[in-house]
């Protein structure tokens, strides 16, 4: 409906031939096969930007709703309740996954909010298509798979920075997979595309929409991860997309832009070394007791 194949699933499948093809970041894995976290700088901040994806979120699917001749108000509504409802399943069910399943024991906040995410690119394709009950379980999946994913990229030695496979290619996939499991021929989804009929889910009855969504799936894969492993492969043999490891190791702010991107990237004893263009913080602000 809005997305979970053609920009998600093509998004993540570039992404993992990117990862496949530039190697994971030095140190990220030693020689025995364990990984070494390289944790975000700003855990806040992703969470800031989570919930600021979320609120465009409402514009992505059921604003796509609007581009439809003719499109039945309830037709909206039911999208955005369902982009609502899977997108809080989804970081509920990582959260609790963290917490509860997995080795960590902890509901770690990064998966946690990959977990929203997930839930929200899942129910993209379904969200016009299936019930509020239905965006619930898509999105309780989606937060799970994206633990399972992180982790199984995890084994397999393959660096994703962002999480960008784990939502946006798997989660891609489901989404795409779930309207034809959970499709429940709402008939405001008639007509549309030449097709006359609304569209009707395994769960419903449908057994000919599943097949279309496992065609979607496999085109989109072949196509986006094929074209785009084989370009960044060149563009690796040629020296073009690997920074040196000396810039690497140092942070690519200041090689790359010519700027530290944070007062901690710069040397001697991080925010109390002047700069040139900062301003020196008072002697008397220097001075002043530490309250208790």
């Amino acid at each position: 409906f809005a997305g979970s194949g053609v920009v998600h699933m093509t998004g993540g499948a570039v992404g993992l031939a990117i990862a496949l093809v530039l190697g994971p970041r030095l140190g990220r894995f030693n020689k025995d096969g364990t990984a070494n976290a390289i944790p975000g700088h700003n855990i806040p901040m992703g969470i800031l930007g989570t919930v600021i994806l979320f609120f465009g979120w409402f514009g992505f699917n059921p604003g796509s709703a609007l581009g439809i001749q003719g499109a039945f108000i309830d037709l909206v509504s039911l999208a955005a309740a369902n982009t609502l409802m899977a997108g809080a399943a989804g970081g509920l069910s990582a959260m609790l996954y963290m917490w509860l399943i997995s080795p960590v024991k902890k509901p770690d906040p990064a998966l946690s909010v990959n977990g929203v995410l997930a839930g929200l690119v899942a129910i993209t394709a379904p969200c016009a298509f299936v019930t509020p009950i239905s965006a619930v379980i898509i999105g309780l999946i989606a937060g799970v798979l994206v633990c399972l994913a992180t982790f199984a990229l995890e084994k397999m030695q393959i660096d994703d920075p962002v999480g960008a496979v784990p939502v946006h290619f798997v989660n891609g996939v489901w989404g795409v997979l779930a309207v034809g499991i959970f499709a429940a021929g709402n008939p405001d989804t008639a007509a549309w595309n030449g097709i006359d009929t609304a569209v009707t889910g395994l769960l419903y009855g449908g057994t000919a929409q599943i097949a279309a969504q496992f065609l979607e799936v496999i085109s989109i894969a072949a196509f986006a991860f094929g074209l785009s492993y084989a370009f960044f492969a060149v563009l690796m043999r040629m020296g073009l997309l690997r920074s040196d490891p000396e810039a690497e190791m140092a942070g690519l702010d200041l090689p790359e832009m010519g700027i530290p991107g944070y007062v901690t990237d710069l040397p001697g004893l991080a925010g109390l070394t002047p700069q040139v263009g900062l301003a020196q913080p008072a002697a008397s602000v220097l001075a002043a007791p530490v309250s208790k």
